[in-house]
């Protein structure tokens, strides 16, 4: 069995769409929305390294073992990041959601939980995976807590496991939901983006949502 690239994947807030060089520009300009490449517990690329980042990426796709996509503002179309599927074991199947970041300014706006939702709903529903991971640095607590908000939940910590760009090596904490979690975990999904949808519209004057 193989897990083929899914093409563009769109919703309301956020579109998906397959990675290519043509995104550099976009791509830079979003990693410059809050100069993400200075986070220290995680890999972000520098303006400077975008090309090379791009290049790697789809090298592994080539290679089958990642599905790249950037991230559009659906209203906008203005490119706010990249994620992937990657560490994919088409036996299972299982899949991990990484190589995730979003502009700064996105963040709050909804299209975080739309994109997992996006690639949930493709993981669970059209290649039948028996569980989803998501992985994180132990020190990224912001991202665990985002990840506990979708609904999923910690496998365990792979500790001493990867060395990042700042020089130490990372405590790995793991995630996952399964197949039978999805169908509560997407009720939750929907909702969240269903408040940012309704929030976001011209007859709403509610505040932008967390």
């Amino acid at each position: 069995m193989t897990l083929r690239h899914p093409g563009t994947l769109a919703g309301r807030l956020v579109t998906l769409e397959p990675l290519a060089m043509e995104h550099h520009d976009g791509l830079v300009a979003a990693t410059e929305d809050g100069e993400m490449w200075r986070l220290t517990y995680t890999r972000i690329p520098s303006p400077d390294e975008m090309r090379d980042e791009i290049r790697r990426r789809l090298r592994l796709q080539d290679e089958g073992g990642m599905l790249a996509f950037t991230a559009r503002r659906t209203d906008t179309g203005a490119i706010i990041g990249m994620t992937t599927f990657m560490n994919i074991d088409a036996s299972v199947p299982r899949v991990e959601i990484g190589s995730t970041w979003n502009a700064e300014s996105s963040h709050g706006t909804g299209t975080n939980p739309e994109s997992k939702l996006l690639l949930l709903r493709h993981a669970f529903e059209v290649w039948e995976c028996s569980a989803v991971e998501f992985r994180t640095d132990f020190f990224n607590r912001p991202s665990r807590e985002a990840i506990e908000r979708l609904g999923a939940k910690q496998d365990g910590i792979l500790r001493a496991h990867t060395r990042l760009p700042a020089g130490y090596v990372r405590d790995t904490v793991v995630f996952s939901i399964t197949r039978a979690e999805w169908p509560g975990v997407r009720v939750g999904l929907e909702a969240r983006v269903l408040r940012h949808v309704e929030a976001a519209s011209p007859d709403s004057g509610s505040p932008r949502l967390g």
